[in-house]
């Protein structure tokens, strides 16, 4: 898939993985590997992102991927996220989509709320959100039709 078939058909919370199409150099050339995992790798859909214009600037549509944590004894002290434009050269694939009955705990309501967890059931995303304060988190269960279609949910209208 492109990237513009992620941002208009995969719905937040999805799994994506992308490629540039190389093959993964063997493990003892660390170089090369850490290069090439920079353009092969998966990462959650949190974010979806229109196209807005500054001044003479016109930047293009976009999605953000959640690619991991990184701490120690439960202490997240660094998150990485990349984002790619829609006119990205690389190829992608919904590994996985949030299942029905899943709930997403997003930061804001709207087009430009960005996912902050994905949990199993409301239960879980209200004990989660219970121990993570979010002011303005709001909870959003996904439907059959987040799964079946890809819902666009995230992008701003």
């Amino acid at each position: 898939m492109s990237a513009q078939s992620i941002y208009d058909q995969a719905p937040i919370g999805a799994l994506i993985r992308y490629s540039d199409g190389t093959p993964r150099p063997p493990q003892r050339f660390k170089n090369k590997l850490a290069a090439w995992e920079s353009n092969n790798n998966v990462g959650r859909l949190v974010r979806k992102a229109e196209s807005h214009t500054i001044g003479n600037h016109t930047t293009p549509a976009s999605f953000t991927l959640h690619q991991g944590d990184f701490g120690s004894a439960g202490v997240v002290v660094l998150k990485v996220f990349k984002t790619f434009s829609v006119g990205s050269p690389l190829a992608f694939t919904i590994v996985e989509r949030p299942a029905p009955g899943m709930v997403r705990v997003l930061d804001r309501t709207g087009g430009r709320a960005e996912l902050l967890h994905l949990a199993a059931d409301r239960a879980a995303a209200q004990a989660w959100l219970a121990s993570h304060r979010y002011s303005d988190a709001v909870l959003d269960e996904v439907i059959d039709d987040d799964t079946a279609a890809g819902s666009g949910e995230g992008r701003a209208a």
